[in-house]
């Protein structure tokens, strides 16, 4: 960004102007765009986002509507009929830019208050709930994995805590053998934490490789991933410490690597977004779940007793009924008042086929 102004200087009676140029480099959270097929068109520009908007964004990039409209222009209207096989979504905390070499758009990311993908989930598990669509939540630091549908299936061999991350380091597919450590250590915490993310989205890839004939069908797939390894590496080495350096250039080479391959696993029909925050402004706090936990999003229990969520189709199915029993209501008014007043002689063959003098003719 380049500031122009100016600058007077006086010398007794004689007075002149000076023009500075100064360019300064503003650095802050920000929303990356992967992969997007052409039919979800991004436009490029510096338009800010709000962190509590990225659920709404995410259902709209699928087809979904949403409760409030996003008055964003990042995002157009695209086809009615034309819709993406998968959302991915990453969100890496601990940095707040990652030199990712490609990428269809990026956007500043304002108010980074913490946010879930849950309402888009539901709304993909109540549309497609005969489809057993994917759908995958993940944050391996905080060892929280959340599945449902074809996912339990897909993703039943996925390391769930870091114990068995871990150990996966030191069994075949590996990917410390492919990786620039550096100055990164195998036996150091944080450094461990970090590489077992690395290695989370290697083994994604390979589970969905394995059962490519589930990216092909109708339903939609939703993946929501939390790496937070960047973070621990922050707080124990700092931000200019050669750990952490090394450990984001990994990390944005193997986050281009993983885009480009469900983005083609997808048949180039896949959005695939990274998130980038410093730190989150407050706490999240989410209840872990069973890796093989299959729960009806659509009916949560509530400890509080609330009520169920607003279903957007619920004034459609109203009026449908509502019309159909006003309908129904009136036939029967009408048809008991005909019958009230039939003269049996005349309007019934029935009775009129008892008459004697018929029945002699």
């Amino acid at each position: 960004r380049e500031l122009n102004y100016r600058r007077v200087c006086c010398h007794g009676t004689s007075c002149r102007l000076f023009l500075f140029n100064t360019q300064l480099s503003v650095h802050g959270d920000s929303l990356t765009v992967l992969q997007a097929p052409e039919f979800v068109s991004f436009q490029k520009g510096d338009w800010p986002i709000s962190g509590e908007k990225i659920p709404d964004l995410v259902a709209l990039t699928m087809g979904f509507s949403v409760q409030e409209d996003l008055s964003w222009p990042g995002l157009q209207a695209g086809p009615l009929f034309q819709r993406p096989r998968a959302n991915v979504l990453v969100v890496v905390r601990g940095v707040d830019s990652l030199a990712l070499p490609q990428s269809v758009a990026s956007y500043p990311l304002e108010n980074p208050v913490p946010f879930t993908l849950d309402s888009v989930a539901e709304t993909v598990h109540s549309l497609f709930a005969e489809d057993t669509p994917i759908v995958l939540q993940l944050a391996p630091s905080e060892e929280r994995l959340y599945m449902l549908g074809k996912a339990n299936a897909v993703f039943e061999d996925l390391p769930v805590t870091l114990q068995q991350i871990r150990a996966r380091l030191s069994q075949d597919g590996s990917v410390l053998p492919s990786l620039p450590l550096n100055s990164l250590s195998r036996n150091a915490e944080a450094d461990l934490l970090f590489l077992s993310e690395v290695q989370v989205l290697h083994d994604i890839t390979a589970l969905l490789q394995r059962h490519r004939h589930l990216a092909k069908d109708h339903s939609p797939d939703l993946y929501s991933l939390e790496l937070s390894g960047l973070e621990e590496l922050s707080r124990l080495y700092g931000q200019d410490s050669p750990q952490y350096r090394d450990a984001t250039a990994i990390l944005a080479s193997v986050l281009q690597k993983f885009g480009e391959e469900l983005y083609n696993l997808y048949g180039s029909s896949a959005v695939v977004e990274v998130v980038t925050v410093k730190t989150f402004e407050a706490p999240l706090t989410r209840k872990s779940r069973s890796i093989l936990q299959s729960v009806q999003i659509s009916n949560p229990g509530s400890p509080y007793n609330l009520a169920y969520q607003y279903n957007f189709n619920y004034a459609v199915v109203f009026n449908i009924v509502l019309w159909l029993m006003i309908g129904l209501a009136l036939a029967i008014i009408a048809i008991s008042y005909n019958l009230w007043n039939m003269d049996p002689g005349y309007d019934s063959i029935i009775y009129r086929m008892t008459n004697q003098k018929i029945r002699m003719d």
